[in-house]
């Protein structure tokens, strides 16, 4: 299921030339209503889009920068919310841009990023929510976010951010999503988090699918060199969640360089092998531990 009823995240829908030429003039109409600064922004961020739709992230943001710039003019943005004749226009595309920087973000796979925009954005989903119509792609910024936390063990935050949200919004595929995979995780169903990555709902859940994937396998594998001296490539095919041996492989060799694979299995016993433990002076702590009492009971 996606998140809105209707097509995905900025799905382009096909348009025939003379209707492209419609909303050409549209848009002109619309730009010389305009002021110039909001003139200005709406041209820079045609850009950005452009730019988005060719993959040029490196473009986009350099696009992004300015644009945030740009915003700094508008008195009509949180978190002044000053009345302005463009005040409606100023926050819609205020809002649009940082939704487009969280996805963005998403695409470099940039982390830090993510959380400075959505920090940016929040206020458009709840301190503006009376004054413009809800966003379609909220529910989906909002689930990447939860799947965010989940991904960086930020469970606690996890948990807040649901507080805030309504009973409606809950029932979204987007947020439901992201909570049955915490519940699965805190289970340690493991399979069934692996495989909610075929049932994401966007595109743009990918990316934390993979890392949420990597952090549960990284996992396994700690517990599993504690626990054995070495398994059968099945078994450890099994325990690692994989489809195929090749799989196995490709992790072990970038992963777990440490491990080896001979005749049939893999060899954690290298990774075991630590410096000897030195042994401990017990006797010179016991004389050592005898003498500050003798030197505590003069004092006293």
């Amino acid at each position: 299921g996606v998140c809105e009823e209707g097509s995905l995240f900025f799905a382009i829908k096909p348009v025939r030339i003379s209707e492209k030429k419609n909303e050409s003039s549209r848009r002109k109409r619309n730009l010389e209503a305009m002021d110039p600064q909001l003139t200005e922004v709406s041209q820079q961020f045609e850009r950005f889009k452009a730019a988005f739709v060719r993959k040029d992230y490196s473009s986009c943001s350099d696009l992004l920068s300015k644009l945030k710039v740009l915003l700094t003019k508008f008195k009509s943005l949180p978190p002044l919310f000053e009345s302005t004749p463009n005040a409606a226009q100023e926050l819609t595309i205020a809002r649009d841009i940082y939704e487009h920087a969280v996805v963005l973000s998403v695409k470099t796979e940039d982390q830090d990023a993510f959380e400075r925009d959505f920090f940016q954005l929040k206020p458009y989903y709840v301190d503006a929510r009376n004054r413009l119509p809800q966003s379609p792609q909220e529910h989906l910024i909002l689930g990447l976010n939860l799947l965010r936390l989940l991904v960086q063990n930020r469970i606690a935050e996890f948990h807040t951010e649901l507080e805030l949200l309504s009973s409606a919004t809950l029932e979204n595929p987007c947020i439901k999503h992201a909570v049955e995979l915490e519940q699965s995780f805190m289970e340690g169903a493991y399979n069934r988090v692996l495989s909610a990555r075929q049932t994401a709902p966007d595109a743009t859940y990918v990316y934390f699918m993979d890392l949420l994937a990597k952090t549960i396998r990284d996992e396994i594998a700690g517990c599993s060199e504690k626990a054995y001296d070495y398994v059968s490539i099945s078994d450890a095919k099994q325990m690692l969640l994989f489809s195929s041996d090749q799989e196995l492989l490709t992790y072990v060799k970038e992963e777990h360089p440490e491990w080896e694979v001979k005749d049939g299995f893999v060899v954690f016993q290298k990774a075991k092998e630590t410096l000897p433990c030195k042994e401990i002076p017990s006797l010179q702590l016991i004389n050592q531990t005898l003498s500050y009492a003798r030197e505590l009971e003069r004092i006293v």
